[in-house]
């Protein structure tokens, strides 16, 4: 974040942390390792809960944090209490298959990228979970699969700029 933006959030009382970041979900199925991940508009139970709903199948169980927003979710539900230290319950109830998908996408953005525009956060996601879903692929096998999903996808710089400064 720029100084002058930095100064600009600050005059306007918005703090640091989570204030005026977007809100990224996402879960990850245990038995074939696929992730799916989005932007969601807030971190209420309303959203949260149809976020899950939308990616998860009805029989499924879902581990989460102890976050208030999950309670009632119509899922056979299980957490853990990261406030309390607690990471890992019975052997089975955990969080830590999506945390290590955050944990990669952390250092994607600090290692390589180092700031990801809102207008383009679904770019990067959709690169991300893409590199999650194919690491279990040979190398040879993971190019193949790229290649095959660059034909007829072709974004042309105009377009993608066009496209960043209409949601500026």
């Amino acid at each position: 974040m720029s100084n002058k933006k930095r100064k600009e959030r600050k005059e306007a009382g918005i703090g640091r942390g989570t204030a005026g970041k977007a809100i990224v979900a996402g879960v990850k199925d245990r038995e074939t390792k696929k992730v799916s991940v989005a932007v969601v508009h807030g971190t209420d139970a309303k959203t949260l809960q149809e976020f899950v709903r939308d990616c998860t199948e009805e029989t499924a169980t879902v581990y989460t944090d102890e976050a208030g927003a999950y309670k009632g979710i119509d899922r056979a539900h299980e957490s853990v209490n990261h406030s309390a230290h607690e990471y890992v319950r019975d052997g089975h109830v955990y969080t830590n298959g999506i945390e290590a998908l955050w944990g990669l996408f952390k250092r994607g953005y600090h290692g390589t990228f180092h700031h990801f525009s809102d207008s383009h956060l679904p770019r990067y996601l959709a690169e991300f979970e893409g590199r999650n879903n194919i690491r279990d692929m040979d190398t040879i096998d993971q190019m193949a699969f790229i290649a095959r999903g660059m034909v007829g996808n072709r974004i042309k710089y105009d377009d993608l700029v066009a496209k960043a400064e209409a949601a500026a």
